[in-house]
């Protein structure tokens, strides 16, 4: 039986390197002629306000450019980079604009005559993907003739890895991913993304490893410069491959078993080919989530505990915790912590996602969004029901909320939170190996 191949290549020149892992591939071998071709990147997270830290988070555009003029010398002319980014208001037009005009897509498309597309602007489709599985994906890529996947490799507070079969996330309408993020455990959030890719037209993947992410999927990760392309024309294997160089077995990664499962496949490498570099060579431990600490003076993430906080349980978010209610999590914490002076609070618990249920004996109750609101608005170990009701909760009722709850958080924070990415620079600032013009095109 023949192996799936995946190429591993260290980037060390613009085109070259792209051209070589996906030529040691085979990657463009089943690619039709006159094909209608979409590109998939991964823009998780984008904001107008300030330049923020990309590496590892975004992928680069370099790696699209090179990719597109393969496509081109291969006479490919209908093109399309799109992508449906984490927005805090569904109907910004003006975020993702901004995003494909930083990014060099609209000089792609002067260039090249490629085109770049938000994908909720587009038609969606309802795609049965087996065993009860309905989401709705952008139509454009369902009917391509080709795609190309290009994740940036990094790990992820949730699904352990963020890669190929992830990035796709970013092709179903919102309805869809609060869907994957359900309270079914059985039926989960790694359940929903393992089938991702199982109804796709023919695709090559290219993990994106020139830069590297820790603790992702977004900006407050820790960054590197690592360096690595993966290429496959099978999703999965280039996963399995990607999983392993940045420390963890596929069997540890449970999207991954799932989607070996679905495919009758082994949960490890044996039905895999590896050529180019070797694993053991780049393999580089990357943490996938923050710390958290609970003893009886409370519960929350190691960097809170470290303030000295107490009398606030802030337990760790799950999986149904959705992406939208995500950023508001980590609003919360940040005004938490500044404003903490000193003095316990009334042991306060903050409940975030779908499932969480009260601990007994707090003083008050924190339910963050409709989802938490509704599962607990009845619970009878609630003492006082603080509700930040919204899909997302806005922030001005967050900020009512935790100081009704004694914590005289600054409003200001949620009225410069867009300004908050820019802060994280200074972790980059005077270190060459990160580059923004990665993320451009010249």
């Amino acid at each position: 039986m023949s192996k799936n191949l995946v190429s591993i290549v260290k980037y060390e020149k613009p085109y070259e390197s792209v051209r070589k892992a996906v030529e040691l591939a085979g990657g463009l071998d089943h690619l039709p002629s006159k094909a209608k071709v979409f590109i998939k990147p991964n823009i998780v997270f984008w904001t107008k306000a300030v330049v923020f830290p990309k590496w590892g988070v975004i992928t680069t555009s370099r790696v699209i450019e090179d990719i597109v003029v393969m496509l081109k010398e291969r006479g490919i002319d209908d093109i399309t980079i799109g992508e449906g980014m984490v927005l805090s208001e569904s109907k910004d037009k003006e975020t993702p604009a901004h995003a494909f005009e930083y990014l060099g897509y609209n000089t792609l498309k002067k260039r090249y005559g490629v085109k770049a597309m938000n994908v909720f602007d587009g038609d969606m489709e309802k795609v049965d993907l087996g065993d009860g599985v309905e989401l709705t994906f952008g139509a454009e890529i369902i009917h391509s003739d080709f795609v190309v996947d290009i994740p940036a490799m990094k790990t992820h507070n949730q699904t352990v890895v963020s890669l190929g079969i992830k990035n796709l996330k970013g092709m179903i309408d919102l309805k869809s991913r609060k869907i994957c993020h359900n309270a079914d455990p059985s039926r989960d959030l790694n359940f929903h993304v393992a089938r991702l890719a199982d109804k796709m037209p023919p695709m090559l993947t290219i993990i994106d490893g020139i830069y590297t992410l820790e603790k992702g999927p977004s900006f407050d990760g820790r960054m590197k410069r690592s360096n690595i392309l993966i290429a496959s024309s099978d999703v999965l294997s280039a996963d399995m491959v990607g999983a392993k160089i940045l420390g963890y077995e596929p069997s540890q990664v449970p999207h991954l078993v799932f989607a070996a499962g679905n495919r009758k496949r082994p949960h490890d490498l044996s039905d895999v080919e590896v050529v180019g570099e070797k694993i053991e060579d780049l393999q580089d431990f990357h943490k996938s989530d923050f710390e958290y600490i609970e003893d009886d003076k409370g519960c929350m993430p190691a960097a809170l505990k470290k303030s000295g906080i107490e009398g606030l349980y802030y337990r760790k978010f799950d999986l149904s915790l959705c992406t939208y209610c995500s950023g508001t999590n980590g609003m919360i914490l940040t005004a938490i912590r500044s404003a903490w002076k000193g003095n316990k609070w009334d042991d306060v618990e903050v409940l975030t996602g779908k499932q969480k249920k009260p601990t007994p004996g707090m003083s008050k109750t924190i339910l963050v969004g409709k989802c938490m609101y509704e599962a607990n608005k009845d619970h009878p170990d609630i003492k006082e029901m603080i509700a930040i009701k919204g899909c997302p909760p806005q922030p001005k009722n967050i900020i009512k909320a935790l100081q009704q709850a004694g914590i005289e958080v600054d409003p200001t924070i949620f009225d410069h939170a867009e300004m908050a990415p820019g802060l994280l620079m200074s972790r980059y600032a005077g270190n060459p190996e990160f580059e923004e013009s990665f993320f451009q095109i010249a």
